[in-house]
């Protein structure tokens, strides 16, 4: 059975270990696990039943997972992207009074719509048509991202009224326990130790536990909360779908999963070493996976779903193939029944990890063309608009927008991609119908 899994996911060739992808898929759902609690509590300020969202969310991501890890063979996890989640529930629902049952009927063409341009080939030819300039610019502020994620997930970094963002307050027990976590896992990780990062968590929680700043569970086991609230409502109400405003909802739903997955698939690709020529191999068969769990999710009643970025700290312990995606899918499925363990992963657990990740990932700046002002210019503005807009997809709309015409003022009209041209204006439309 060993060497069967061990010649699939090509084990030996990655020059990895069947121990090695159990632990990083472990290490990616125990980084991620906290979409579970918050995918519902978001979700559920629309009205959507919050034990239902919860089983949705789990069964969604574990599907995505293992078709990814199945298919694709990339230890890149897919759960339910947060920022979308929370345009369904505040932006649409509240903001626009529209019933959650519609919102959920927009997902679910979106996802059509998603697996139509799959099968095409359209959005492999979008990510293979993108500089490699720009994906190296892509995989660093996702670095960035992350890390903010994290500094501010641990509380070392708060709002602020006068300057937007400062350093937390120090006299917090809970964000020493984030520096703890920090200061161990760079010990780890600069040492070289193998699983540094998931040793820092485990070590996290275990001091956590002595203090007290991380309650210990109130049980093992629970039983999984019922789909029936929200499953096939987005089905039934297909019909609602019927005016312009709604169909601007459902593009939204589309455009900001795609760019969101497409960027975060990128990024991951360039930190685990699978690009080759620019191009992302096995592509096609990785949205394939993301979009079908993204239809799935909309069945089964959640926002939609995409490639997480929270899979670097996976890749970061060594992950290289699906077993590790497969691996994570499946504590997903076990994540629903013993939802009380869950628990201690709080976020000061999870922040040392993806700072580290996101030190990892910024490498990539070292290869972005910073020399050439026509490069380094949108290159800057997707690095720099990431963490600054918390947003992926927002980040990378910055870069793209300016790059064309940054490569014509520099005389370079001939060396822009004709797809860079077109979505030089999908991002323009995009732009504007978020900030409209």
């Amino acid at each position: 059975m060993i060497n069967r899994i061990k010649s699939y996911f090509e084990i030996d060739q990655l020059q990895t270990t069947v121990k090695r992808e159990i632990l990083a898929g472990f290490t990616t759902f125990i980084s991620m696990s906290y979409i579970l609690f918050v995918n519902p509590t978001v979700l559920s300020a629309s009205g959507m039943d919050k034990g239902a969202v919860f089983t949705a969310t789990a069964l969604s991501s574990a599907l995505g997972c293992i078709l990814m890890g199945v298919l694709a063979k990339y230890p890149i996890a897919t759960a339910p992207a947060l920022g979308i989640n929370a345009f369904f529930s505040y932006s649409v629902v509240i903001g626009m009074g529209i019933p959650w049952q519609t919102a959920l009927a927009g997902v679910f063409v979106a996802s059509l719509i998603f697996i139509l341009i799959t099968i095409f080939k359209l959005r492999e030819l979008i990510i293979n048509a993108i500089p490699s300039n720009l994906k190296y610019a892509i995989s660093s502020g996702i670095g960035l991202f992350i890390a903010f994620i994290g500094l501010q997930g641990g509380g070392l970094i708060v709002s602020n009224k006068s300057t937007v963002v400062g350093l937390g307050s120090l006299s917090v027990g809970t964000t020493w326990l984030t520096i703890f976590g920090l200061v161990i896992t760079a010990i780890l990780m600069v040492r070289r130790v193998p699983g540094g990062i998931f040793i820092g968590m485990f070590a996290t929680v275990i001091l956590g536990f002595i203090t007290g700043l991380i309650k210990a569970p109130t049980g093992i086991v629970s039983a999984a909360p019922s789909l029936a609230p929200t499953f096939m409502q987005g089905v039934k109400h297909i019909g609602d779908i019927n005016t312009v405003q709604l169909w601007v909802v459902v593009l939204t739903f589309l455009l900001v999963t795609f760019f969101d997955t497409a960027g975060t698939l990128v990024g991951l690709a360039q930190q685990a070493g699978f690009m080759k020529d620019n191009k992302m191999p096995r592509v096609g068969k990785a949205l394939a996976a993301d979009s079908t769990a993204m239809l799935a999710g909309s069945v089964l009643g959640t926002s939609p779903v995409g490639a997480f970025v929270e899979s670097s700290a996976g890749i970061a312990v060594g992950g290289r193939s699906g077993l590790t995606a497969v691996t994570t899918g499946l504590l997903f499925i076990a994540g629903m029944f013993f939802s009380p363990l869950l628990s201690v992963v709080t976020t000061q657990v999870t922040a040392p990890a993806l700072i580290i990740v996101g030190v990892l990932m910024a490498q990539s700046l070292t290869k972005i063309e910073w020399s050439k002002m026509e490069i380094a210019i949108p290159s800057f503005l997707i690095v720099i608009g990431m963490p600054l807009t918390y947003s992926i997809s927002d980040g990378i709309a910055l870069g793209f927008i300016l790059y064309p015409i940054t490569m014509i003022a520099a005389g370079r009209r001939k060396d822009i991609h004709p797809i860079m041209y077109g979505l030089f204006f999908i991002f323009l439309l995009f732009m504007w119908i978020l900030n409209v």
